[in-house]
C-alpha cells in the first residue's frame, strides 16, 4: 500500500498541469528565477544566456523562469540585468527563448522594475512609491530614491505592457511579473514602503492598485492564451526570522493581505502564482550555511501554502526549501503546491528533473556552506556571498563548463566586488539611520 502511494506521489511530479490559459506544462518542476548576472553594460542578452538556458531545458524542468529582466534600462535590480524596453535585442532574444523550450519546456520572462532597490553602482537616481532608504545589511548598496509621479507610474506600467509584448514576439512561452522581494510593485503593496496617500497608497485596496493595473495592462498586450505568472511575497518578512507566522513585518505587508491579493488576481485571470517572501531588508537567504540552514528551514513558506490551500483554485509554485524528491512528492501529495518551484540546486545539477522523473533519483542536493575562510568577511557579506557564489556556477554552465562545488567563498566575494564596486566594502550603516 505504501508502495503504491510512493509510486503514485513519484508520478505527480512527471504529471502535466493545465493552466488557467489552456496551456499545459508537461510536467511539475519550476525553474525559479535567478540572476544570471551575463548581460553586459548594454543589459543586452548574450550566447551565455542561451548556452545556459539550452542546458536547463534539456535537463527537463517543465517550465524555465528567466533571471530579472528589467523593463526600463536605466533602472536595473543587479549588475548584469538584461533591460527589454525596445526590439532592438530582438534576434538574441529569439535565440534565447528558443534555446529555453527546447524538450518541451516553457521558458518565461520574468519582468520587473526595481524601485528603490536598485543598486548605486548601477543607478545613482531610483525611484520609488514614496522616498526612504533601504534598511538592513544591504542598505549600504542603494541610494536614496524620489518619489514617483502618477505621470511615471502610468509610463511604469506601459513598459511592464511592452517588454512582456516584446517577449511574446520573441518567442518566450510566458512571462512573471515579479512583485514580491523588495522591488518595486512589493513596495507599493507594503505600507513599511508606501506612504502615499492617493489613490496608490493608504489601504490595501489603493496599495495592491498598482500590481492589478501591471497586470491588467500585460494581459491586454499578451492576449488571454498566454500565460501569466506573478511572484508574489507571503509576507515582506522570511520565514526564517519570523515570530509568528500570521505576522510578517511589523507593519508590512502580511499573509492576510497576501491571501487577498492572490483571490483578487485569480479573479483577473492569473495562471499561476509563485509564493516566496522576504526583502533585501530581510532577505530570504539568511546565513551561508548551504545544507546545514537548509535542514534547519525544510521547504520554505509551506504553513502558508497550507493557509491558501483551500482558498485558491490557481496553480501555485512553491519556491525555496525543496532538495529532494520525497520532499516534492509530499507537497504535491499534500495538494500544498502544484509546481515544485527549484532554483540554487539547478545551479549545481542542472539535469535534477531528468535525474528525478526519468532515472528515480531519491538522493539530496546538499548545497555547500559557502565561506571566504574569514569570519569577519563571511559575517559582513551573508547572502550576498551565496549569491554571487551561485552566480559564479551560472556563468560555468553559460560558457559551457560544469558545476564545480569546490569553488570557494573568496572567489564568490571577487566576484561580488567586480559586481558591485567599492560600495561591497564600505561599513555596514548603523540600525535605525534613515
Amino acid at each position: 500500500m505504501d508502495i503504491m502511494l510512493d509510486n503514485k506521489k513519484a508520478a505527480m511530479i512527471a504529471e502535466p498541469l493545465a493552466l488557467p490559459c489552456g496551456v499545459t506544462i508537461k510536467n511539475r518542476f519550476y525553474k525559479s528565477a535567478m540572476n544570471e548576472a551575463l548581460a553586459g553594460r548594454d543589459c543586452a542578452p548574450t550566447e551565455e544566456h542561451v548556452r545556459l538556458y539550452r542546458t536547463w531545458a534539456q535537463g527537463g524542468a517543465g517550465v524555465l523562469v528567466t533571471g530579472n529582466v528589467m523593463v526600463d534600462h536605466t533602472q536595473l535590480g543587479e549588475p548584469g540585468n538584461v533591460a527589454v524596453e525596445d526590439e532592438r535585442d530582438l534576434p538574441m532574444l529569439r535565440r534565447w527563448a528558443a534555446a529555453g523550450t527546447e524538450n518541451g519546456a516553457h521558458c518565461w520572462m520574468q519582468i520587473n522594475h526595481p524601485g528603490r532597490q536598485s543598486p548605486i553602482t548601477v543607478n545613482q537616481h531610483p525611484l520609488a512609491p514614496s522616498a526612504g532608504r533601504i534598511e538592513g545589511d544591504y542598505g549600504r548598496f542603494f541610494a536614496d530614491p524620489t518619489e514617483l509621479t502618477r505621470e511615471q507610474i502610468q509610463d511604469i506600467i506601459r513598459r511592464f505592457a511592452n517588454t512582456a509584448r516584446i517577449a511574446k514576439k520573441a518567442g518566450f512561452t510566458g512571462v512573471e511579473i515579479h512583485a514580491a522581494h523588495g522591488y518595486l510593485i512589493n513596495q507599493f503593496l507594503s505600507p513599511l514602503d508606501n506612504h502615499r496617500d492617493d489613490e496608490y497608497g493608504g489601504r490595501l485596496e489603493n496599495r495592491a492598485r498598482f500590481l492589478f493595473d501591471v497586470f491588467d495592462a500585460v494581459r491586454e498586450a499578451v492576449g488571454p492564451k498566454f500565460p501569466i505568472a506573478v511572484k508574489l511575497n507571503s509576507s515582506d518578512v522570511p520565514i526564517a526570522v519570523k515570530v509568528n507566522e500570521q505576522s510578517g513585518a511589523p507593519g508590512g505587508f502580511n499573509e492576510e493581505e497576501s491571501i487577498w491579493v492572490m483571490k483578487q488576481l485569480e479573479a483577473r485571470g492569473v495562471d499561476v502564482i509563485d509564493v516566496s517572501g522576504g526583502t533585501y531588508s530581510k532577505p530570504v537567504i539568511q546565513t551561508n550555511d548551504g545544507a546545514a540552514e537548509d535542514r534547519r528551514r525544510g521547504v520554505y513558506f509551506t504553513d502558508f501554502a497550507r493557509r491558501v490551500k483551500g482558498e485558491l483554485r490557481v496553480p501555485i509554485a512553491l519556491t525555496g526549501g525543496f532538495r529532494n524528491a520525497a520532499d516534492m512528492e509530499h507537497a504535491l501529495g499534500e495538494g500544498i503546491t502544484q509546481m515544485i518551484g527549484i532554483a540554487r540546486p539547478l545551479a549545481l545539477v542542472p539535469d535534477l528533473p531528468n535525474r528525478v522523473i526519468r532515472d528515480g533519483w531519491r538522493e539530496s542536493v546538499d548545497l555547500p556552506r559557502i565561506s571566504t575562510g574569514v569570519k569577519p568577511l563571511d559575517k559582513a557579506f551573508g547572502g550576498i556571498l551565496v549569491i554571487s557564489w551561485f552566480e559564479l556556477q551560472m556563468h560555468r554552465i553559460a560558457r559551457g563548463k560544469q558545476p564545480n562545488p569546490r569553488i570557494g567563498g573568496m572567489r564568490a566575494l571577487l566576484f561580488a566586488l567586480k559586481q558591485h564596486g567599492p560600495a561591497a566594502l564600505t561599513p555596514r550603516r548603523r540600525k535605525g539611520r534613515q
